[in-house]
């Protein structure tokens, strides 16, 4: 797998600014996996990250270098740094002194909370209540993609992007952490584009399941258990 772990300053000569030159940055708690927060950094603050060992950024706003934590105390200690494979976006794995976001959070995405269920047929929802589930839900497409995958499982077609993944854990695991990143790069822009991105999110997140033998009825086995 490639390494694209930015450890110096001449590290940062291979990345890919905007007209800004700067770069989103993702950062990402080290230890537990969750999301912290997306900021921006220009070279200066990648620089001083390195030096220091604690997360610089540049302020779009204010226009000025700003160090995390700085006046709340709540510090980012750099693990590592990581460009993605386009080089325009940089995952900055950190350990966390107090909360990431200024509401006082843990992560600057919050929680996210399950639906209220105080009763009611399954499969209902009356807007003046708190019943869980929609009136009509439409039909979910994930069966079908799952069925899918489990043919090109068995059948191995050549030429099929799916038999490639299924072959090649390295790629696998790689185009999932990308896709991963382009998710929140893609939300953070708001430029339209995050659908199209969490749907291939979602199919290489079930192409790994599947390669790992973690069937989809266990993921919806989960997800029912916490709905209750």
């Amino acid at each position: 797998m490639t390494d694209r772990t930015l450890t110096s300053a001449a590290d940062l000569d291979h990345l890919t600014w905007d007209g800004r030159g700067l770069v989103p940055v993702v950062a990402q708690d080290a230890d537990g996996g969750q999301v912290l927060m997306v900021a921006w950094a220009n070279r200066e603050a990648l620089e001083q990250t390195l030096s220091t060992g604690f997360m610089h950024y540049w302020s779009r706003s204010r226009e000025r270098l700003w160090k995390k934590g700085e006046t709340s105390g709540n510090t980012q200690e750099v693990v590592s740094l990581h460009a993605d494979c386009d080089a325009d976006t940089v995952l900055a794995r950190v350990r966390m002194t107090g909360p990431a976001c200024h509401t006082g959070e843990a992560t600057c995405f919050g929680r996210i909370a399950e639906p209220p269920i105080t009763g009611g047929a399954p499969g209902t929802h009356d807007h003046g209540s708190d019943t869980y589930g929609p009136a009509h839900p439409a039909p979910s497409v994930l069966p079908e993609l799952w069925e899918l995958l489990e043919a090109r499982a068995r059948e191995r077609p050549e030429g099929s992007y799916t038999t490639r993944l299924l072959s090649d854990e390295n790629l696998r695991l790689k185009k999932l952490g990308e896709e991963t990143v382009e998710v929140v790069t893609a939300l953070l822009r708001d430029d339209g584009t995050a659908p199209d991105e969490a749907a291939d999110l979602i199919y290489h997140l079930l192409v790994a399941l599947l390669a790992a033998g973690v069937s989809w009825d266990q993921v919806e086995a989960r997800l029912q258990a916490r709905r209750r």
